[in-house]
């Protein structure tokens, strides 16, 4: 039996970004959208506002967006340790993101819907109450972007935080269907131009489909097992080959979470030295997280894996 303690060998495997500061302010944010929609929807129907009816409908499919995203948070904490993920957790965040996305895109289709539909078949709209909401939702959205801005990291920071940023995507969108409904409002209710009002519509709809569908880019590769780049690969094929005679036979990096890479590399040479004398060749490649390397040694054209 065994008896040596295999600790030094042993690769950590928790990728989670820990975002204790952003969940908090998301439960922040969560707390004002709810407690709005639920003004708005009750408002509207005492009132039979429409107008106030559709705003706050609409923010409850962001509030269902906060709920993935601390739902998220919980879940990818919680099973951090868990050895039924073989590379942990750290893309629950990221399919938290893409999922947010995904409703994004289809708050703009559904925007975009009723917004033609308005344009040919126009409704009567209560100004001065729709401009009244409009402002208390932009007034909403503005606190709530402010509480989640710069906390979802830059987009090449390793703290970058996909889940965060489709929340923050969430508040801007309501924000600038705000902004346009405001601008359309108050046109209409001026110069009589009502047709803005479904006009602004379709332009928000269009905006809100753009960020959807940047952020499902930025999302999808992540939770596909997408590469890293060409460039970061050929760095570290030419640091392995160009010591000693190595060549590399087969090699695989994947994401393990948004700036997690692993690495599985086979190589072939003459003059084979021990796996960890391979890692530590690639000890300033900060962006591999878990690397494993097969060594096979030739000899006459015969090649022996290295144990």
């Amino acid at each position: 039996m065994h008896q040596h303690s295999i600790e030094q060998w042993q690769q950590d495997h928790d990728f989670v970004i820990d975002n204790q500061q952003g969940a908090r302010r998301t439960r922040y944010v969560l707390l004002l959208t709810a407690v709005t929609m639920l003004v708005e929807i009750i408002a509207g129907l005492v009132y039979g506002s429409m107008a106030l009816l559709a705003d706050g409908w609409h923010m409850a499919t962001h509030v269902a967006a906060f709920l993935i995203t601390l739902f998220a948070y919980h879940y990818a904490s919680k099973h951090a340790d868990n050895p039924a993920f073989a590379f942990g957790t750290g893309k629950v965040s990221v399919l938290g993101g893409f999922s947010s996305a995904v409703a994004l895109g289809v708050v703009a289709v559904l925007m975009l819907l009723e917004s033609v539909e308005r344009l040919f078949d126009p409704h009567n709209i209560q100004l001065n109450a729709a401009i009244v909401v409009a402002f208390i939702g932009l007034c909403v959205n503005l606190v709530s972007a402010l509480l989640l801005k710069g906390h979802h990291g830059h987009a090449h920071s390793p703290n970058h935080d996909h889940n965060l940023k489709a929340a923050y995507i969430h508040v801007l969108a309501d924000a600038l269907t705000s902004v346009l409904a405001i601008v359309a409002l108050i046109a209409a209710k001026l110069a009589g131009l009502f047709w803005l009002d479904p006009v602004m519509g379709v332009v928000g709809a269009l905006i809100i489909s753009a960020w959807a569908v940047s952020l499902i880019r930025e999302t999808s590769p992540i939770l596909l097992d997408g590469s890293i780049d060409e460039q970061y690969r050929d760095a570290i094929r030419q640091r392995i080959e160009e010591d000693a005679d190595n060549r590399i036979a087969d090699f695989h990096i994947w994401h393990l979470s948004a700036h997690h890479y692993a690495a599985i590399i086979t190589i072939i040479t003459d003059r084979p030295r021990p796996t960890a004398y391979y890692k530590a060749l690639l000890e300033d490649f900060d962006r591999l997280s878990h690397i494993t390397i097969e060594v096979h040694q030739c000899e006459d054209g015969h090649c022996q894996q290295q144990v």
